[in-house]
């Protein structure tokens, strides 16, 4: 009898983990419901317009639409489709070029939250108003200041392009002291020797500090909650054994932070590909108008979703090779 009774509180105790993973399930269960009904059969219509020829049945024969089967052919007219005249750009080319541009925006983004996580980390006053400040753009919401972002730099582009023929110093002292500096910074590189293209990366990084830092406030909030999960007594003990403040960091902060910092690179870089600020999203949504499914746009967009896929798949395969998760019998 008595056998029994441990057995049964054995068994208890063991369906703890599932009760917690049931619970796990009823909190996504809503998700996984709409996914079920509303997506997955939008997905299957996206891809079948993808892979076929769409046409329109009179009215006359009944009205509708017909799809034929013409497997690859839209994807083929996606990798030979000029997007602008006047230039000869492709979609391809804009993709890649706007690649380039996401991923350099996507690593600013992870390096400006962590130093400004690990500065708010500091005991320092006002320490909680600073933090509000940098949260504040996304409070605010972001598809309002991205708009006037891209208002900001057409303004930017048209007056840098008026100032292509006059002397930066003849305008640094004026209205315009921002292009000026932003030239000057270019023209401080490449006196110093460095190549065109990565004076040309950081004359955009310094043009975009406005929207990298707005898109930062997320990825903050979540280093934050890491450092601050980072007992104390860690931190003491390397102090003792004479570890530096930069030790401390690289051998430390930087390790425990990890898992944070991937899913900061995950976030970043759905949100990047995803914004309204993305040419190619706002390429892909413009096509998108017209009143009749278009299967070449279908074709576009399924290529752009598998570049942006294998993007994710390398960011958390060269993440994953030093993240560090602490096992609860570590602590």
């Amino acid at each position: 009898m008595n056998n029994t009774v441990e057995t049964k509180k054995k068994r208890k105790r063991a369906s703890l983990n599932e009760r917690k993973a049931l619970k796990g399930w009823i909190f996504v269960l809503p998700f996984i419901i709409g996914m079920i009904a509303v997506y997955i059969p939008v997905i299957i219509e996206s891809i079948s317009y993808s892979l076929a020829d769409y046409r329109v049945i009179p009215a006359i024969q009944g009205g509708g639409y017909t799809l034929s089967w013409v497997g690859f052919d839209n994807f083929e007219k996606v990798f030979s489709l000029v997007i602008d005249s006047k230039t000869g750009e492709t979609f391809l080319e804009m993709m890649f070029t706007n690649l380039l541009q996401q991923v350099i925006d996507i690593v600013a983004i992870l390096m400006l939250s962590l130093f400004i996580a690990v500065l708010l980390n500091q005991k320092m006053i006002g320490r909680a108003a600073f933090r509000a400040i940098f949260f504040i753009p996304v409070v605010v919401g972001a598809g309002i200041m991205t708009k006037i972002d891209a208002t900001s730099a057409e303004v930017l582009s048209t007056a840098s392009g008026m100032l292509e023929e006059i002397d930066t110093g003849s305008v640094a002292g004026g209205g315009l002291g921002g292009i000026a500096s932003m030239m000057d910074i270019s023209a401080l590189f490449s006196n110093l020797g460095f190549g065109s293209e990565l004076v040309k990366i950081v004359s955009d990084l310094v043009a975009n500090i406005v929207n990298i830092v707005n898109r930062s406030g997320v990825q903050m909030l979540i280093l934050l909650d890491g450092l601050k999960s980072i007992s104390p007594s860690i931190y003491e003990s390397c102090q003792v054994e004479g570890a530096s403040a930069w030790e401390i960091f690289w051998k430390i902060t930087l390790p425990m932070l990890s898992p944070m910092i991937l899913a900061n690179a995950i976030y970043t870089v759905v949100d990047a590909f995803t914004s309204e600020s993305n040419a190619v999203m706002n390429h892909i949504i413009g096509d998108a108008g017209a009143i009749s499914p278009d299967p070449v746009q279908s074709a576009k967009a399924w290529l752009y979703f598998a570049v942006v896929a294998l993007c994710l798949l390398l960011v958390v395969g060269i993440c994953s090779t030093f993240v560090f998760y602490q096992r609860r019998n570590d602590k």
